[in-house]
Order: structure tokens, then sequence, then C-alpha cells
């Protein structure tokens, strides 16, 4: 399901919930109203917290030239 305003193929994921915690030693999901999840898992009460989301970093073509970078 896409999310208004933020990117269309982003799939639902506890990860990303306002109700999940991300477990400090285990690659498991706290969730407040269903206790230990997957990062796969989500549930009606989702709801997207941009702020738990790190965007994937976007890789630098290395065509650039000193001229580039001159004033």
């Amino acid at each position: 399901m896409a999310l208004k305003g933020f990117n269309k193929k982003l799939q639902k994921s506890c990860l990303w919930c306002v109700h999940g915690r991300k477990s400090e030693y285990s690659d498991e999901i706290f969730c407040k109203k269903h206790g230990v999840t997957t990062r796969a898992d989500a549930c009606r009460q989702y709801k997207y917290d941009p702020l738990k989301r790190t965007p994937q970093r976007q890789n630098a073509s290395g065509s650039f030239t000193a001229d580039d970078f001159s004033l």
C-alpha cells in the first residue's frame, strides 16, 4: 500500500510504525499493540513515522572534474 506524500513503493513495516520499537539485541520489533513482531509485519494500527526511517544513500557518479568545483 502506498503512503501519501512519500515513496509510493515503500512497504509497510513495523520498524517504521509509531507503535514499534526496535530491539537493541535482535532483529525483532516490540509493538505496543501486538507484542513482539518482525520487520515484515504490519497491522491495522500501523501509522508511519517518517523520523524512524533512514533513507537509502544515493551513489554519486565519479564523473566530476576539477572545473565542477571551481568558482
